[in-house]
């Protein structure tokens, strides 16, 4: 795998000198680096976070969240995307994928497949149509990702349809995957799910997101279909002040054929103020109610009903180098966490990042 990514990038940078100045080279590279120090008050030995949590998880070390190098081709009529990758999100995200499958990032291939529209076919692994935070840290208003963010999928395989208006106000979708955060399939799954993807943006300040996902985690001999539905809008109130409010719900049958369901939901709010150019600070409320423990099972009596609340502050070294510090706790209706070796109903820890875009 190494090597033969080495081999694309040396024909990239082969191309990259060959081109004119009348020509513009399809193939570009491009990386990210997000390295990151996080201390649990909760001091565990083994050094993990909480188990709802999957990035910037390690306490108490120096550590790589993540690190990718992409290679882009895209033309007015084809596309594709293979980007490798690792670091500690990968390890907890992807950690039921098999073999070399753990550091693929995105590995897509597209088609337009209209001549007056902007319409594309593609397949292959992406990153998930679902939400309004996504793996990559410098793209997020938080240095750490919400909890509904963590506990839906940040990558799916499949095939989608989407279309783009000529306004490129309405972005539509539909997809065909593989799974719920799946590449590969659990075994003796063979029922496809779908998603779907609506996107508006009004104007340069607004954005209105609806997003879904139907579709089985289980073999089929048990199967218990699970629907899910996000939906976030986010707002530029003013040249400095920026809002996000996020809202996701599902349900999953209790057993296969059952007409009773297992729900979970959680409400997030997000506020984002820059004094300056250089200097932002963000704000995070959240709830994550899931008593019946479909997405985070505690196997305590009133399963994962969890507050979460941040405050970070962000500052921008140069166009493409933020370093980024953060203060966050939840409090649970269970003693879900430890402290001082004890059960406790609350969690708290300090993470400071810094990323690197090039």
């Amino acid at each position: 795998m190494k090597k033969t990514f080495l081999a694309i990038l040396s024909i990239i940078a082969l191309n990259g000198f060959a081109q004119t100045d009348s020509t513009k080279n399809p193939l570009s590279i491009s990386g990210y680096i997000e390295t990151y120090y996080s201390f649990d008050f909760a001091n565990p030995s083994d050094h993990n976070r909480p188990g709802f949590v999957y990035s910037h998880n390690r306490h108490n070390e120096v550590n790589l969240n993540l690190g990718f190098l992409k290679a882009a081709y895209a033309t007015d009529k084809a596309r594709a995307n293979l980007t490798l990758m690792s670091g500690t999100y990968a390890n907890a995200n992807l950690a039921v994928e098999p073999g070399v499958l753990k550091n693929i990032f995105e590995a897509n291939a597209g088609v337009k497949i209209s001549k007056k529209k902007n319409i594309w076919v593609d397949a292959g692994i992406f990153a998930s149509h679902i939400g309004f935070e996504s793996a990559i840290g410098k793209d997020c208003w938080n240095l750490t990702r919400s909890i509904l963010a963590d506990n839906s999928p940040y990558y799916e395989s499949g095939v989608k349809v989407s279309y783009t208006s000529d306004n490129e106000k309405w972005f539509l979708s539909g997809l065909i995957l593989n799974g719920w955060q799946r590449i590969q399939r659990v075994n003796g799954n063979n029922t496809p799910a779908f998603g779907h993807q609506l996107t508006f943006k009004p104007n340069s300040k607004v954005t209105l997101n609806s997003s879904s996902f139907v579709g089985s985690d289980s073999p089929d001999s048990t199967r218990q279909m699970r629907y899910f539905h996000n939906f976030y809008g986010q707002f530029q109130l003013t040249e400095k002040f920026g809002m996000i409010f996020g809202f996701d719900i599902g349900a999953q049958q209790k057993t296969k054929n059952s007409n009773d369901y297992n729900t979970w939901y959680s409400p997030v709010l997000i506020m984002k103020y820059a004094p300056t150019e250089k200097i932002s600070i963000a704000a995070r409320g959240e709830y994550y109610s899931d008593a019946n423990g479909v997405i985070v099972n505690t196997g305590t009596p009133n399963g994962f009903q969890t507050y979460g609340y941040s405050l970070n502050l962000d500052y921008t070294i140069m166009n493409n180098v933020i370093w980024r510090i953060e203060s966050r706790g939840f409090t649970s209706k269970d003693k879900i966490f430890t402290l001082n070796d004890n059960p406790s109903s609350q969690n708290y820890f300090l993470t400071t990042a810094l990323a690197i875009s090039f």
